[in-house]
């Protein structure tokens, strides 16, 4: 069944390079580095390089006292700093570490606001034995839409309303300041696992875990919350949003340029799809999360394109999405393989029961470094 219903989406060849060449293990990096290439190229621009030094100072902050999730969790704010080619950008991350484990894996959230927050349930993800880092996107560069690019990482690299074709968009600088959050992490943390690091973030932000994560291969697992279009959703044929809601809302500034030219009657007609986003996570854990009834994030696109990319997982020895030969319904989640997918009842949202499902996958998965 659930072949058939692939077949008629007639989704873009993971396993083919441009050129028509069958992909192996063999040439997996070229292939790699081509879908890469196209995504930078049309959807969310080039990272720039890795700057010339990251480095972190804790704050003198101290916004947990010992009765604080019943002394159990120690708290600590860092400021990161970037030395950049025009100065130092600096923006803090807040860290929750559960007291009773030596040295756990992280969630490294990047989130809307700071804990205590609705979507952060901090006892519940240190009780289960991980650290939390949290990254508020905002405090990276504003999400005012419309190319405000007038602060953050966007001033410091001279990016203005007039970009060039595949210059950056705010997604890029989210997931840049991740991936410079883990570089402080392994150079200065040695109370945490960084060898067991998720990136994770929920609808916005779950595009921009899966973009860090695609380019940065550090991470051990890479997790989207209803991520939608931008993210795990399939970006030809989809019932969700498309490139002219993006340009209605103003948020277009989180992709390229190239981004806008697929409105219209090139919608369905990319040289890309997400499934390569997806795929280059392989062979490391992916966990896609949706809700039912989310249809801007399009749950049944995001299903079909996790299961197409799951191939790449296949081609590489590791085990993609195990599923039932049928669609998903409410409550159910796949994880047995490194690729996990849940579908949850209701609304758009980041809940207990999605991060209970997550922290479910690395329990199953990690147990193996242990």
């Amino acid at each position: 069944m659930l072949k058939e219903i692939l077949a008629e989406k007639n989704y873009l060849d993971i396993l083919k390079m441009s050129d028509g060449t069958e992909v192996t293990k063999e040439n997996w990096q070229k292939r790699r580095e081509e879908m890469l290439m196209l995504l930078e190229k049309y959807s969310y621009g080039k990272t720039p390089k890795i700057p010339v030094r990251v480095w972190g100072e804790s704050q003198p902050v101290n916004r947990i006292n010992e009765r604080t999730y019943a002394g159990k969790v120690s708290y600590d704010l860092v400021k990161i700093s970037i030395e950049t080619e025009h100065g130092v950008f600096s923006f803090p991350v807040e860290f929750y570490i559960p007291n009773n484990a030596e040295k756990p894996p992280v969630f490294l959230h990047l989130a809307f606001r700071t804990a205590p927050d609705r979507y952060i349930p901090v006892e519940e993800i240190t009780d289960a034995g991980y650290a939390l880092a949290i990254l508020v996107y905002t405090d990276v560069v504003n999400d005012n839409l419309k190319g405000d690019y007038s602060d953050g990482l966007a001033a410091y690299f001279g990016t203005t309303i007039e970009r060039e074709g595949d210059e950056w968009g705010k997604i890029g600088m989210w997931a840049y300041a991740a991936s410079r959050v883990l570089d402080y992490m392994i150079a200065e943390r040695d109370d945490l696992d960084t060898s067991r690091v998720a990136v994770m973030g929920h609808s916005r932000l779950g595009k921009t875990a899966l973009w860090c994560g695609a380019q940065d291969e550090r991470f051990a697992a890479v997790m989207s919350n209803d991520s939608g279009y931008g993210g795990a959703a399939s970006s030809k044929h989809g019932t969700g949003e498309r490139v002219a809601s993006f340009l209605r809302g103003g948020s277009w500034d989180w992709y390229c340029e190239n981004f806008k030219s697929f409105a219209g009657d090139l919608e369905d007609h990319k040289p890309y799809d997400q499934s390569f986003l997806l795929a280059l996570v392989a062979p490391r854990l992916l966990c896609v999360g949706s809700a039912v009834l989310d249809d801007g994030a399009d749950p049944k696109s995001e299903f079909f394109t996790t299961l197409h990319a799951s191939k790449a997982w296949d081609l590489l020895d590791e085990k993609g999405l195990i599923c039932p030969d049928r669609e998903p319904v409410p409550g159910d989640h796949f994880y047995e393989g490194n690729v996990s997918y849940h579908l949850r009842a209701n609304k758009h949202f980041l809940s207990r029961e999605d991060w209970g499902a997550y922290i479910k996958v690395l329990d199953s998965k990690f147990k193996k470094y242990e």
